[in-house]
């Protein structure tokens, strides 16, 4: 049973990892390259409730499945990795129920991100709102990637 839950906890920290990676450097970039700046951001926009719920739901199963596999704890690869997996599952709940749509209001008072003043209040407010988003998210996908490197070091 624990050889089965142990593949489970590092498929998800893999699905983690590498759905974030994926959805950051290859699928965003790739939509921004190839559509106008508004027609992107409504189809990135449209993927964000869906990926931010993904990295939610992961990021419980992984805690869950680390406290199912009873990993020992008073090492520093067992501390390191709770602390990790409850880090990034405060992050990703502020990002799903708060930051989010929080930045969703705020895109809706902007008629055109390619007509529209750069400098102009609502678009202040969305430059501020989505450097915290990204900064999360690059937060959340090392949490993943370090997880992985602690998962070596960890003993159920």
């Amino acid at each position: 049973m624990k050889t089965v839950l142990l593949s489970l906890y590092l498929v998800t920290l893999a699905l983690w990892t590498g759905g974030a990676a994926l959805f950051t450097f290859l699928v965003t970039p790739a939509i921004f390259r190839s559509y106008a700046r508004d027609q992107a951001g409504e189809i990135v926009g449209r993927l964000f409730p869906g990926y931010f719920l993904f990295l939610l739901v992961l990021s419980v199963l992984a805690l869950v499945l680390f406290l199912l596999l009873r990993f020992e704890r008073s090492g520093m690869a067992g501390r390191v990795s709770l602390v990790l997996i409850a880090a990034a599952l405060i992050a990703n709940a502020y990002i799903h129920f708060r930051l989010h749509p929080e930045t969703v209001k705020v895109k809706q008072q902007i008629a055109s991100f390619e007509r529209e003043a750069p400098d102009s209040p609502a678009r202040t407010e969305f430059r501020k709102l989505h450097g915290i988003s990204a900064g999360l998210n690059l937060f959340v996908l090392a949490e993943g990637i370090a997880l992985l490197l602690f998962s070596r070091g960890l003993e159920p």
